[in-house]
């Protein structure tokens, strides 16, 4: 986990958010984001997180809970007094102003100098490769430069708290991973609080020094993108993280024969190397690299190749296995459809969860593998 400062530039208490006539959007939202900390809200569509950072910015007031920016009390402070900046899906470009215009746009507001304007915009505007723009107007540009825009025109006037609101969902493939690397790299030249919200996992695990999951309103975890990957609180996280995600077996965990432990599910019946642990009703997820393939005679199921989907430098393989769809990640390129395979889980990679709540459960100790 991130060390937090001691006094945090966004400060979230139990808010939470309802829209009429009674729709919960945010519910009791705990959150510290320290001075210079990039932080990324992930979550599917309307999870939440776009309410979350109009909360901040000032554009809706929370149903109830406290939001501090920088220690003071932002019910006090109006959108113009909280100095932060915003950019969003749509660029928001004014279409009359050219790309200089724009850009000076919130610097004007503000009575900077004309000399000052130049400077800042002469700078951004090589940082972002946009100089040879300035004189064009936005319906002159790619989608990709009205955003370069967007963005300069966030940098040049430098607030203390910027806010993103899923800057890269309209662009092309190729042009949002260029911008990932160049909002990457703004950021360590320039190390101001950030709060940027997306649906899209790659986004979040690339930039985020932190990751807030939401779902359904509700903050279900917060950690390192190592931690949100590797150690889920929730089956929800393990199902949206990943390429794809984890799949899921809702099962019992039984005594096997003649000791230790049994997980089956369906047809589907696994041993565990362990002896004890908790009996009863529990869900198993493993990822598709979590999933080790040897001949079917050996392996702990026997699985039939339905397709085969080649991604360069790994495969994704969709089989079935006792009448169950599971997807297998490999670096084995001599795998066939319609060939039969052997599949054995690794157990010390799996992920339970509590199968009413969905929460992390650790019902069993794997031996660590020698």
């Amino acid at each position: 986990m991130i060390e937090q400062a001691m006094s945090s530039a966004i400060s979230l208490k139990q808010v939470e958010k309802k829209f009429p006539p009674n729709i919960q959007a945010l519910d009791a939202i705990d959150l510290e984001v320290a001075d210079g900390e990039f932080v990324v809200v992930v979550g599917p569509s309307g999870c939440g997180k776009t309410t979350l950072l109009r909360l901040i910015a000032g554009l809706e007031e929370p149903t109830r809970g406290s939001i501090l920016l920088f220690g003071s009390d932002a019910s006090v402070l109006s959108p113009g007094q909280r100095d932060l900046g915003m950019v969003f899906q749509n660029h928001a470009l004014f279409p009359h102003l050219s790309v200089f215009e724009n850009l000076a746009y919130g610097l004007r507001a503000r009575r900077v100098s004309k000399a000052e304007i130049s400077s800042r915009i002469d700078s951004v505007a090589r940082k972002l490769n946009v100089f040879d723009l300035l004189k064009r107007k936005p319906s002159q540009l790619s989608g990709g430069q009205r955003q370069r825009v967007a963005l300069g025109r966030l940098l040049a006037r430098d607030p203390k708290i910027r806010l993103f609101d899923e800057p890269l969902g309209s662009l092309d493939p190729q042009f949002r991973n260029g911008m990932r690397g160049e909002l990457a790299r703004l950021h360590l030249e320039n190390q101001r609080t950030t709060l940027y919200v997306t649906h899209d996992q790659t986004e979040a695990m690339t930039l985020g020094q932190r990751i807030c999951v939401l779902k359904e309103g509700k903050l279900v975890q917060q950690g390192s993108p190592e931690e949100i990957y590797e150690c889920p609180a929730h089956r929800f996280v393990a199902e949206f993280f990943g390429s794809p995600g984890a799949h899921c077996f809702e099962g019992m965990m039984e005594r096997g024969d003649p000791e230790g432990l049994c997980f089956s599910s369906g047809s589907i019946r696994l041993s565990l190397p362990a002896k004890d642990g908790l009996i009863g009703s529990v869900t198993l997820a493993l990822r598709p690299e979590n999933w080790f393939i040897e001949p079917p005679e050996k392996a702990a199921l026997g699985a039939q190749v339905r397709r085969v989907e080649n991604l360069g430098d790994h495969r994704l393989i969709e089989v079935c296995a006792e009448g169950r769809p599971i997807v297998v990640k490999t670096y084995f390129s001599g795998i066939r459809p319609n060939e039969t395979i052997g599949l054995s889980p690794l157990w010390e990679e799996a992920h339970w969860f509590d199968s009413i709540t969905g929460e992390r459960i650790e019902p069993i100790r794997i031996p660590p593998i020698r």
